[in-house]
């Protein structure tokens, strides 16, 4: 009788190779394929980029003032502070992509999938700052004051104003279906595996030997199921605690060990350049190393695909536009930086050249290399990175969910029973079956947002040169400032 990892393998196995042959649909280059899906991501990020002036690099000052609550409003409509909104994204962002993720780039792209990484996450900087201003400017607050927002709604709205609403529709459908799959495989299975690769690995070297990967799994869930009851708001209070506290630990090592290695980093960085073009690296030369690192890149930010929008449609704000300034800071965060700690440890400690290695097991050993016992700290990071994204998604499937079948307790319900079913599943799957299913969900969802983006970008356009007008004039004033001259 079958094991029941291979059970669930089989069980997962065949829809995702159909999904993965319909997604990451490729053109033969020099003997590599190039999905069809990533230049959907990287021309978008480009012309994004380019449209809105430069926004990833201009924006950064006026986003820092926004999340430090210069701007903030307590009466404005939504259910959760900037800062709220974006932990909860960074939550949903920043997790085994960043440590198992990178790995899997750098294994199968070579140390030069980090330069493509870093580019893309920049690059799609951009992306974000279009669809998190969408998402708040679409999203429709419900009569008990909760907030339904991101893709599925200014896609139905947006387009509708156009004369194109049964366009809006399909696509907003096509994207909802996407994220609920998106939510099950990337956001929650992909997550729990990771997290159990790496538990398993410590308890092994403890001495235990047997397979709990489902008791690890209905663990998990019962400590996820606790969160997502209390909705949007429970999970930003947990998100606001949980996300500085695991970027710290994480950060903090990562740092130490790029420390300790200091001399080596500008061998490492010409490392990383060159090999970024050579036609001798890992995984199809020079377009293998490309695809790899934007490919990682675009499943750690999730920039295009749409899913942040959701969690940003809830702040509380009368000014779309500030959020999606405030959005900016989310790749940065998550790829520019922690993806960029991560690879340089790798790199630094020769992990990568370690035959057998691959994903959270490459990254493990490169910190347990320079800081002894470590491997039990990551276990608790990357356990704390997978919940928190876990409890993210399940909001993004939750909305996707109740904007197909409507919103009501017996729906909610229903979905949250069906995302904690899958918690337990992805504990048992391996990870070639599970990262096959995420990819492929999570990229899908890009086809739909980023159309009716291309859309909608010229009146976010006009709506950001408003903004700017009336910062500069001084129409629009920081709260406290305001609070100050009222007092006065």
């Amino acid at each position: 009788m079958a094991s029941i990892d291979q059970q669930i393998d089989d069980f997962i196995s065949p829809a995702t190779h159909w999904v993965e042959s319909v997604v990451f649909f490729a053109v033969d280059i020099n003997g590599v394929g190039l999905p069809i899906v990533l230049v959907w991501l990287l021309v978008a990020a480009i012309v994004f980029t380019f449209y809105m002036r430069f926004i990833n690099l201009r924006g950064m000052k006026q986003a820092f003032k926004i999340l430090r609550g210069d701007y903030h409003n307590p009466k404005d409509e939504g259910e959760v502070t900037h800062f709220q909104a974006l932990a909860t994204a960074i939550s949903g962002t920043v997790g085994l992509g960043n440590i198992a993720g990178v790995a899997v780039a750098i294994g199968l792209g070579g140390p030069g999938a980090t330069f493509w990484m870093i580019l893309a996450g920049f690059l799609g900087m951009s992306s974000k700052f279009v669809e998190c201003t969408l998402g708040v400017k679409y999203r429709r607050i419900n009569a008990d004051g909760t907030v339904s927002g991101g893709p599925m709604y200014y896609l139905t709205q947006g387009l509708a104003k156009r004369n194109m609403a049964n366009l809006g529709k399909v696509l907003a459908v096509f994207f909802a279906v996407m994220c609920i799959g998106g939510s099950y495989g990337g956001g929650n299975m992909f997550q729990v595996n990771q997290a159990y690769a790496q538990f398993e690995s410590v308890i092994m070297s403890w001495g235990f030997e047997g397979e709990i990967g489902w008791l690890f799994g209905i663990v998990v869930a019962a400590f996820v199921g606790l969160v997502i009851i209390g909705g949007i708001k429970s999970i930003g209070k947990v998100t606001r605690i949980l996300v500085p506290f695991m970027c710290l630990i994480y950060v903090a090592a990562g740092l130490f060990i790029i420390l300790l290695n200091i001399g080596e980093i500008p061998d490492a960085i010409v490392l990383i350049v060159n090999s970024a073009f050579s036609n001798e690296a890992i995984g199809g030369g020079f377009v293998g190393v490309l695809i790899q690192g934007i490919r990682r890149a675009a499943f750690s930010n999730e920039a295009g695909v749409g899913s942040a929008a959701i969690a940003h449609s809830a702040v509380k704000t009368n000014e779309p536009i500030t959020e999606g300034l405030v959005a900016l800071i989310e790749p940065f965060v998550d790829t520019i930086i922690v993806c960029t700690i991560t690879a340089l440890v790798v790199i630094l400690t020769g992990a990568h050249l370690q035959a057998g290695l691959e994903g959270i097991e490459m990254t493990s050993m490169a910190f347990n290399s320079v800081i002894p016992g470590f491997d039990a700290i990551l276990a608790i990071a990357v356990l704390l990175f997978a919940f928190s994204t876990m409890i993210t998604w399940s909001y993004y499937g939750l909305k996707s969910w109740t904007f197909l079948f409507g919103e009501s307790k017996a729906m909610d319900i229903t979905y949250k029973i069906s995302f904690l079913a899958f918690v337990v599943l992805g504990s048992g799957a391996t990870m070639n079956a599970v990262i096959g299913f995420s990819d492929a969900m999570i990229f899908a969802m890009s086809f739909a947002n980023i159309a009716g983006l291309y859309i909608m970008m010229p009146e976010v356009k006009r709506d950001l040169d408003s903004y700017l007008r009336r910062i500069d004039s001084g129409e629009i004033q920081p709260t406290r400032r305001v609070a100050s001259s009222t007092a006065e």
